[in-house]
């Protein structure tokens, strides 16, 4: 099966994701392929933009491919640091695009998902979306420049998706600034073939849009600003959370203990670093260290076997308490590489 289409119809390039059974997971052969079609259209005066989805109904892209992580993680780590340089360079590829990227995020988007989709400068999600960056449930910090997405969300918002795995539906993801558009799955059809008839992007995707409704986390985002807002540690947003008496709270709680510890420090560093950041690149070098670092860390091997391989939900992190991850262990995490991530420099203004 061909597990990337690529193909010009009317005016853009249409690109699909093409391996549903894998909720569109994210290999190096589709890495590359998707590099290749993007490179190819660069100069193509036929093309004007590029419109960007994944095959079925229930996945835009789940994430990168896992199990090649675990392989790595258990094996060889330069299997996953390949993998990792080449998305990578995708991502930042799809943000700096010469010509306009239409991401239809229409179903689950995570990880690697957001990481193709969320950089893009017209985003689109509809009532069959879940947007997540849940590494910290594997032992992972959020990478594809996932931070910088989370970092850029009104108040603690990011924060508190990124320490707590959560996910955003359509509502959440405008509201958070994940997503730019609202269109109902069923129109999506109708909006390809209006942008291959060379309609302004703009305007056709307005056209077609609607409001998703009221955002769960702007409810929320007053006990949560309340719980994460310069808190020193994760210690501290624990105890500012278990302080309040509502069901959201007790809720987070519960799901920022069920992370991995380590996780869950660098994550919160990593936020915060991001937030300073102006270029998606500067984004992506910092992943780079953390997930080479990871790579080598006995919690994301245990993490994606607990979650994906055995599927126990009973992880047993290294180290196992949130006080036994001192300031130089995370530290550790940011210093630079001997290789660190070389990402070609492009001229293109990167679309805000």
């Amino acid at each position: 099966m061909t597990t990337v289409l690529a193909r010009v119809q009317g005016s853009i390039g249409r690109l699909t994701v093409n391996r549903p059974d894998a909720l569109n997971a994210l290999d190096l052969a589709m890495i590359r392929a998707l590099l290749a079609a993007l490179d190819a259209w660069e100069d193509d005066p036929a093309v004007t933009a590029v419109v960007l989805d994944g095959a079925g109904e229930r996945a835009f892209c789940a994430g990168g491919d896992i199990g090649v992580v675990h392989s790595s993680a258990v094996g060889d780590p330069a299997i996953a640091l390949t993998l990792w340089r080449e998305e990578y360079r995708l991502d930042a590829r799809l943000a700096r695009y010469p010509k306009p990227v239409v991401a239809l995020m229409d179903g689950i988007t995570m990880g690697g998902g957001l990481g193709i989709g969320g950089h893009a400068p017209v985003r689109v999600v509809t009532e069959r979306s879940v947007l997540a960056m849940p590494e910290v449930a594997i032992g992972l910090a959020p990478d594809v420049g996932g931070a910088l997405l989370l970092g850029r969300a009104p108040g603690e918002l990011g924060l508190h998706l990124a320490l707590t795995a959560g996910r955003a539906d359509a509502a959440d993801a405008l509201h958070c600034g994940l997503a730019d558009h609202h269109v109902p799955s069923d129109r999506l059809p109708a909006l390809v073939g209006d942008l291959a008839a060379g309609a302004p992007i703009e305007a056709t995707v307005t056209k077609y849009a609607e409001d998703p409704g009221p955002a769960p986390l702007a409810a929320a985002r007053c006990w949560i600003d309340r719980a994460y807002g310069d808190a020193p540690s994760v210690e501290d947003v624990l105890y500012r959370l278990e302080a309040m008496d509502e069901p959201g709270p007790r809720e987070t709680v519960a799901a920022i203990t069920a992370a991995a510890p380590t996780a869950l420090k660098v994550t919160l560093r990593a936020v915060r670093a991001a937030r300073e950041m102006t270029t998606i690149e500067q984004c992506l070098r910092q992943d780079y260290r953390l997930c080479s670092r990871f790579l080598r860390h006995p919690d994301l091997a245990e993490g994606i076997r607990a979650a994906i391989l055995d599927k126990d939900r009973a992880p047993r992190w290294r180290p196992g308490t949130l006080a036994e991850v001192d300031d130089p262990a995370v530290e550790a995490f940011f210093a630079p590489l001997a290789d660190e991530l070389d990402l070609p420099v492009r001229c293109h203004v990167l679309h805000p």
